[in-house]
């Protein structure tokens, strides 16, 4: 897997955080807060998610990617991001 510059991290997640606002009206406290947990973002709000990170980051998910875990935070979201932009899985 490859990673990523903190840079380039930091830029992710900031359009991710501006996603989360925009799309799906949701502020996130911190990159580490569980959204799922504490309510923030339901099954239809992963729905949401999953169109805008299609046509934002033009990602392509298979059915196996769609574990609940990765999208449960920025932190864990970014990280996600940054793999399937480099082709890694």
């Amino acid at each position: 897997m490859m990673t990523a510059s903190p840079i380039a991290a930091a830029a992710v997640q900031a359009e991710l955080a501006a996603i989360f606002a925009k799309h799906l009206h949701i502020d996130v406290p911190t990159p580490e807060t569980d959204l799922v947990a504490t309510g923030q973002l339901d099954s239809l709000g992963v729905v949401e998610l999953l169109l805008q990170l299609e046509k934002h980051f033009g990602l392509r998910l298979d059915m196996e990617d769609l574990e609940i875990d990765p999208f449960r935070s920025l932190a864990t979201l970014t990280a996600f991001i940054i793999t399937h932009r480099s082709g890694g899985h």
